[in-house]
């Protein structure tokens, strides 16, 4: 059974258009289901998936004569005579896949659904070759409504805070606490036993560091990647200091910022950037270090409880825009802005003078929403949970 991810709601109003559609996220976040998911709701039988991880599909795209691939595509039983829509799964193998979309999007009435796990290649590759021809999205781990279909719970999540009594809040809290601790990778969220969660999610960063830094990357130099990962991940929500890091590594400043340019361009990590009014200064600030899932995070550095909770707070704000997190001289802070207009402050078990505190900084910097996130229970009305992200 597929299930049908919250990002196809997004794709939908486009599968009909010209335009080439490019799905793009971390590897193992369901691309390749996705756009099979896309492909079945194609009612024409003009259409076809490659993989292109097959060495030997790779080849179809060998050729220098782009005419030789489309006569390939009709040996495959694609008519060029009417629409067609042709899928390719991790096209970032296959480095002249832009001029291909192009040639038969120019020539032929050719619709492409396209998946990938670097979005600096995507992006830039795609950007001059199919300027004002595509759509770019991108998939991230499970949210948690997701996770629950994919388990199969038969629970609604309340539409409204105050619906959440404890018994209702205990309830969901079990399913909660689950992908809090192994995060929301569809294979690990179909595992059934601690063990097998546990494997998969090695197997996830194994995979991750095999086929996107060994072979995507040109760095001579993985080990100090790997190692650069392993003390980011200890240091999940804190600043990023380059220059310690860089000395801690034995490598220069500039090296380190292409590494970690690298791993946000893969979907590993995303550097969060202070909130200001002006974006320059933004960009100057120090930035904070979060990741793409939690479970990855709590099986390879075992943060404390209150570091593991912000972070898969993070990955579901995420989902929904912009986030940035604020902070004064004098070190208080709000862990996240959303879009420049949502203040979201993240306690395992929130107190009076915390909403008081988050009350009188937002309405300080213009931020009229703003809300605590807690773990625990709380009959505070400013008290949100994390399974509401």
């Amino acid at each position: 059974m597929i299930i049908k991810r919250e990002l196809y709601n997004k794709i939908e109003p486009y599968i009909a258009s010209r335009e080439a559609i490019i799905v793009t996220g971390m590897r193992r976040v369901g691309k390749t289901i996705l756009l099979q998911f896309i492909y079945d709701q194609i009612s024409s039988d003009n259409k076809i998936f490659l993989d292109l991880e097959n060495p030997l599909n790779q080849r179809y795209f060998e050729q220098d004569d782009f005419e030789q691939i489309k006569f390939i595509f009709e040996t495959l039983k694609i008519n060029f005579s009417q629409p067609a829509f042709i899928f390719l799964d991790e096209i970032q193998l296959v480095k002249n896949i832009p001029q291909v979309v192009k040639y038969f999007s120019d020539h032929y009435a050719a619709k492409f659904f396209l998946s990938g796990s670097a979005s600096f290649y995507l992006k830039n590759l795609f950007s001059e070759s199919l300027a004002g021809r595509k759509y770019i999205f991108e998939l991230f781990p499970c949210s948690f409504k997701e996770f629950l279909a994919f388990k199969q719970v038969g629970i609604n999540l309340p539409v409204q805070h105050s619906q959440i009594t404890k018994p209702i809040y205990e309830t969901i809290q079990r399913y909660y606490r689950e992908y809090l601790e192994f995060g929301g990778f569809p294979q690990v969220i179909l595992k059934e036993s601690v063990a097998e969660k546990q494997r998969s999610l090695n197997d996830i960063f194994s995979s991750y560091f095999q086929l996107e830094v060994r072979q995507l990357s040109d760095f001579r130099k993985t080990n100090k990647i790997r190692d650069l990962i392993l003390l980011l991940m200890q240091r999940t929500a804190a600043k990023l200091d380059v220059k310690k890091l860089a000395e801690g590594l034995d490598i220069s400043r500039s090296t380190l910022v292409e590494y970690l340019g690298f791993l946000e361009s893969t979907y590993f990590l995303k550097l969060v950037r202070p909130f200001s009014k002006s974006p320059d200064v933004e960009i100057r600030k120090i930035a904070k270090v979060y990741f793409c899932d939690s479970g990855l995070v709590n099986q390879t550095a075992k943060v404390d409880q209150g570091t593991l909770f912000e972070q898969n707070v993070f990955q579901n704000l995420r989902l929904q825009g912009e986030v940035n997190y604020y902070q004064r001289k004098s070190g208080v802070e709000i862990d996240f802005i959303l879009d420049k207009k949502h203040a979201f402050e993240v306690k395992v078990s929130p107190s009076l003078s915390d909403l008081g505190k988050l009350s009188g900084l937002s309405q300080s910097i213009g931020l009229g929403s703003y809300k605590i996130v807690s773990l625990n229970y709380s009959q505070f009305d400013e008290v949100i949970y994390g399974f509401e992200i």
